[in-house]
């Protein structure tokens, strides 16, 4: 990658006010997919983020690229259709980091949940009941069926519960068969977010991002920004905004003046886990259950260890949000519910992460009743702000790109533009091999080159060292020298990012350094 950091703060200094077309806040993965789909289209815009890039729910989802099984069950069959064939797109143009992920059910009844489903289907909000086998026959049939002429996967199949029990001693004994069907999974999602923007830049050079930076305030006809490192203000004159800051997006709409609540968002939690029964009984799956809440939750292997969650709370306050102890029993919990024999505990835990989905606000009690679709709000020009603000609700990781394109089409048309290319069979970056995590020299081409500002940056986004337990104390203080080193930071700023990097792994993923 070559995100220029400092050439993009050299272009804002170098002509102030800034113009351009458009004005991304945001830099997750929506932001990114939009950015990409307007540098292809010859459009000037400069995406920023007040953290850093994909630091919010970008970075904290399930690492499931998937089209939404459950969502079946609400109706939702036109979300589930576009996010199967954008699941399949992903494993063909992102193949370098988009891999398939077998994933099995065990189930417990054969015939219970059907009334349940029915109730869903037509809006209620109650929870639903167990799910059996006819009922879950039912929703896979329905969702090979949607993968299309383009799939690249395997149908599903049922296992007997003696074959299962076979295959996986540790199963529930209650079980009365299993069923297996293939969607797929990213390892590290924050850097197929940074790949993103890095294709952007290179399609187009009035394409532009940079993170630590954020919307302080609309001023007339600009937008006021402010670069947290420095403390330097920069104002933009766009002739559109586009309002992708996920969980913030009410916020963000306050510092441009407007009083807004399209955001209801809750919050998801996981737990990586260390334990060597756990991870040999996935036997490279995922199993995908359901809690006795009715809440579906998830464990599979990655990066040698065993991720597992997730919950479902309403949260107010996106900056608010962590994992905290009930959450953390709860998704213990739930590991027994399939694998009983099993003891797990805390001692397991090797960091957690937490995010906040920005969905639609709506009066439902029943969180897993609120759509997980997207749509964007328009809040059109007005006197004092020429310029219209395009506030992008809801959404999954998987339909990142026909979320974006479908904004793109509005922006297009509000430009007075037509569209010259799109990005369905366009690869997403791959320009080489996984960087090697453990090697200082790729490492140090990291931090020369994507857009590191602070050592967080470098262990828990650009890597997967801080959250997959690759990090002593040695290891960390090594790092932070190299750091130090390749950003030219002094004593002082080097002390300063070691204990905010300390601090944000103690407070916010529950890692406490061992000695090496």
């Amino acid at each position: 990658m070559q995100l220029d950091r400092a050439a993009t703060l050299a272009r804002l200094r170098a002509a102030q006010p800034f113009a351009t077309d458009v004005l991304v806040l945001g830099g997750g993965i929506n932001g990114a997919g939009l950015l990409r789909e307007l540098a292809l289209n010859g459009i000037d815009a400069l995406l920023v983020d007040q953290a850093d890039f994909a630091a919010g729910a970008t970075s904290a989802s399930s690492r499931m690229i998937h089209g939404g099984l459950r969502y079946l069950e609400n109706g939702e069959f036109r979300l589930v259709r576009e996010a199967l064939h954008e699941r399949n797109r992903l494993l063909k143009h992102a193949a370098h980091a988009v891999k398939p992920l077998p994933t099995t059910i065990p189930i417990f009844s054969r015939w219970s949940g059907f009334a349940s489903a029915a109730k869903k289907f037509f809006s209620t909000s109650e929870k639903p009941s167990k799910r059996g086998a006819a009922l879950i026959k039912t929703g896979l049939t329905l969702y090979d069926i949607f993968a299309g002429r383009d799939r690249v996967l395997p149908r599903h199949k049922f296992s007997s519960r003696a074959a299962a029990l076979r295959k996986r001693p540790q199963l529930h004994p209650g079980i009365v068969c299993t069923a297996t069907y293939y969607d797929a999974w990213v390892s590290l999602p924050e850097r197929l977010c940074l790949e993103l923007i890095d294709d952007a830049c290179a399609l187009h050079p009035g394409a532009g991002a940079l993170n630590y930076c954020g919307a302080v305030r609309a001023d007339g006809g600009e937008v006021v920004l402010r670069e947290s490192v420095s403390g330097a203000e920069f104002r933009v004159r766009p002739r559109a905004v586009v309002n992708a800051t996920g969980a913030w997006i009410d916020f963000t709409d306050g510092a441009l003046g407007e009083k807004t609540a399209f955001i209801g968002g809750t919050k998801g939690s996981h737990l990586v886990l260390d334990h060597a029964e756990l991870f040999a009984a996935t036997q490279g799956e995922e199993i995908y259950f359901e809690n006795e809440d009715g809440r579906i939750c998830l464990f599979f292997p990655i990066h040698g260890k065993v991720l597992v969650g997730t919950t479902d709370l309403r949260i107010d306050e996106p900056g608010q949000a962590g994992c905290d102890e009930r959450e953390i029993d709860y998704i213990l919990d739930s590991i027994t519910h399939v694998f009983p024999s099993l003891r797990v505990g805390r001692e397991h835990i090797v960091s957690h992460f937490c995010g906040v989905r920005p969905l639609p606000r709506t009066p439902d009690s029943y969180t897993g009743a609120i759509s997980r679709d997207h749509h964007c709000e328009i809040l059109p020009s007005k006197d004092g702000r020429p310029w219209p603000v395009y506030a992008l609700v809801g959404g999954k990781w998987t339909t990142f790109r026909a979320f974006a394109e479908q904004v793109a089409d509005k922006l297009i048309a509000q430009l007075g533009r037509t569209r010259r290319a799109d990005s369905r069979d366009l690869a997403i970056g791959g320009r080489g091999p996984e960087p090697d995590y453990l090697n200082n020299s790729a490492l140090g081409e990291i931090l020369a080159t994507e857009a590191v500002v602070h050592l967080d940056d470098l262990l828990l986004r650009r890597t997967p060292l801080a959250l997959y337990g690759f990090l002593d104390e040695k290891r960390f203080n090594g790092l932070a020298t190299l750091a130090a080193t390749t950003l030219g930071w002094d004593a002082a700023r080097l002390a300063e990012e070691t204990a905010r990097a300390r601090r944000i792994l103690a407070e916010r993923h529950g890692i406490r350094l061992a000695a090496s």
